[in-house]
């Protein structure tokens, strides 16, 4: 509860915001979390049937988009987001491509998002970085310009009933989030955080309680290295910069300093 203070006092706050874009709104659970924001549907019983999932290239809302300049910054984004969410149900499920059909569609949507204050982050990787060769340990990163996400998924069957869904809203915190010169750096990170959330609700049927104690399977392992996914449709995200992206998020690196192209990236 200490930690969970601690973080609280130094985070972005960022409400849970619609996108419009779920079938339907009225099955979700009212809003409940501490780090992570949530309104939760699921239908484990639908969901026992499933075998094959497809992943639809996430998207932003015209709102949030407006807030970020860059395509390529809103493209690492919603690929980190996809990417991720990818690996993870391939725990479960065959994962099959965007254009081929599947018991169990899956798509989100950028409802809101807060730019990280590409100035400010590179003040709190000089102080922190700084402090660690002064220091035993690195100090917290300085609680200004933190950036923040908020996400809405649904997941529908072959006839388009809707399965599972999650409204998902965070900030950044000084604790747990290292600050990137990038107006998507937070975003970057918290898209992964959401996918992490979105897989454990679709492959458990159920709402997730508490943290996530269970050791990662060997193929998100390999994954989280860059090496080859499970299933070739999670190519089509690209892989994941891995060990070189640890070490990029520590000194402040922009993301797209190591992540990979996509074939999506590609793709005229």
């Amino acid at each position: 509860m200490l930690l969970l203070t601690a973080v609280a006092a130094g985070c972005t706050s960022v409400p849970i915001k619609q996108a419009g874009t779920l079938g339907s709104y009225s099955k979700l659970s009212p809003p409940k979390g501490t780090l992570a924001k949530k309104q939760i549907y699921v239908d484990g019983r639908h969901l026992a049937q499933v075998k094959t999932v497809r992943i639809l290239p996430t998207t932003f809302s015209f709102s949030a988009a407006s807030k970020i300049k860059s395509d390529a910054d809103r493209f690492l984004v919603t690929n980190a987001l996809d990417r991720a969410l990818c690996v993870a149900l391939s725990d479960k499920y065959q994962m099959v491509p965007a254009d081929q059909p599947a018991d169990l569609t899956v798509h989100s949507t950028v409802a809101d998002i807060v730019p990280t204050n590409k100035a400010m982050a590179g003040v709190a990787t000089a102080v922190s970085v700084g402090s660690g060769f002064a220091l035993p340990i690195s100090i917290p990163r300085l609680p200004f310009g933190l950036g923040g996400l908020a996400v809405e998924a649904e997941a529908v069957d072959r006839a388009g009933i809707q399965s599972a869904a999650m409204l998902w809203a965070r900030g950044a915190n000084s604790i747990q989030d290292n600050p990137r010169v990038s107006q998507v750096g937070d975003a970057y990170g918290l898209a992964t955080k959401f996918a992490s959330d979105l897989s454990r609700l679709l492959i458990t049927g159920k709402e997730p309680k508490g943290l996530n104690l269970s050791i990662p399977s060997r193929q998100r392992v390999k994954s989280w290295f860059g090496g080859k996914p499970k299933y070739a449709a999670c190519e089509t995200f690209g892989r994941a910069p891995g060990l070189l992206g640890v070490v990029a998020s520590k000194y402040g690196a922009p993301p797209q300093w190591v992540d990979k192209k996509s074939k999506l990236a590609m793709t005229p």
